[in-house]
């Protein structure tokens, strides 16, 4: 079903937030109309590169804005949770990055504020829409694959030199990269979790959120499915390039990520691996915005976002999020990750976290559709 309406959108934080300001300037059913950052020269000089006219210093402000229908927020992780329901209450479609919490208690009161408002909110899970999601999704799909049998994720990174609010987090606390395509994969929810947590920081970094772990490693059980999967995250003083991968075992076929950011994945049949190229996915989107499948926003390259750079631009991520979350306001039907949804993938880590911190005991995660 094809549509002349255009959704109106702000975006609030312009760091990694600047990586979405054209995509939803190009995108056929979309209309940036403002952006809001807390420093007002950061502020012009985004707005006046990209032609904006809607500037806010202040988010309470833009929430008053009767003209703005959606907003897409990219601030710190200690902001989301107070903004997503601000945004959701003020009667705004709200899409946020992850992780959508940091507490089970803020994930309750998200959902809680999506169902009182009635608007969508999206947690803008970068790796569930990435070129080797999509590829494992169609080996899956097709039966190639057959009965997944096992999953194991991973996220190692290391975070000194970012903004403060990373020092020490607890590893867990931003899981939802290594967990999200997993269970995306199952087409099931965690249920529990037992974690330990393993090596250590230095003390500096431990006593900013009392949390002593270089790497944490989780089992989950997942609802109402057979398969259990394996989680691994770390974030400071573990010696590894950046990765952020999954390893899907199933009786026919299994996919593993590539060791190193330079090779390919590998595919096994039987006992039988082979090394394959993964596609890009941009034909699933409109024609204006499939070029930021493969590139930055800025025209010079220099200013891209760390993200993008070390990450890989998020295995061409970032259009297919603002296309989902568009297409679900206008088609009116919940997106992916829906809060619900967003609730179990953030809570996983949050529930690893407590079990590593009480020596790997059994946790259960919070039924969100049930609270």
């Amino acid at each position: 079903m094809t549509t002349s309406r255009k959704v109106r959108v702000a975006i609030v934080g312009l760091g990694f937030g600047s990586e979405f300001i054209p995509i939803y300037q190009r995108h056929p059913q979309a209309e940036l109309v403002a952006v809001c950052q807390r420093s007002a020269d950061k502020l012009q000089e985004v707005a006046d590169h990209f032609g904006i006219a809607g500037r806010y210093t202040c988010f309470d402000e833009l929430l008053e804005d009767p003209n703005i229908e959606a907003v897409h927020i990219n601030t710190p992780i200690p902001d989301h949770a107070e903004q997503s329901i601000k945004a959701l209450l003020a009667g705004k479609h709200v899409a946020c990055t992850v992780p959508m919490a940091t507490s089970i208690e803020d994930c309750h009161r998200i959902v809680a504020a999506q169902r009182q408002s009635g608007k969508h909110y999206m947690m803008m899970e970068t790796a569930v829409y990435t070129r080797e999601f999509f590829y494992v999704k169609e080996l899956r799909d097709s039966g190639q694959l057959g009965r997944i049998q096992f999953m194991r994720g991973a996220h190692q990174q290391e975070m000194a030199g970012w903004p403060g609010y990373w020092e020490g987090l607890p590893p867990m606390h931003y899981a939802t990269h290594a967990v999200s395509p997993l269970l995306a994969l199952a087409g099931a929810e965690a249920e529990s979790v037992l974690c330990l947590g393993s090596g250590v920081i230095e003390e500096k970094l431990a006593n900013r959120y009392g949390s002593p772990f270089a790497v944490e490693s989780a089992l989950f059980q997942l609802k109402d499915s057979p398969v259990a999967m394996e989680v691994t995250r770390s974030l400071f003083e573990t010696a590894r390039e950046y990765v952020e991968s999954f390893d899907i075992y199933g009786d026919r076929m299994s996919f593993e990520w590539q060791q190193q950011e330079h090779e390919r994945p590998v595919v096994f049949k039987g006992e039988a691996g082979s090394r394959v190229q993964v596609p890009d996915y941009a034909h699933l989107l409109p024609e204006e915005i499939r070029q930021y499948t493969r590139q930055g926003v800025y025209d010079d390259g220099d200013n891209q976002h760390l993200s993008f750079t070390q990450g890989s631009g998020h295995g061409g991520s970032h259009p297919h999020l603002a296309h989902e979350f568009i297409s679900g306001i206008v088609q009116n039907r919940a997106p992916f990750p829906d809060v619900y949804t967003s609730a179990n993938w953030t809570s996983a880590g949050l529930c690893a976290h407590d079990s590593a911190m009480q020596g790997g005991h059994k946790i259960k995660l919070p039924d969100f559709r049930k609270s």
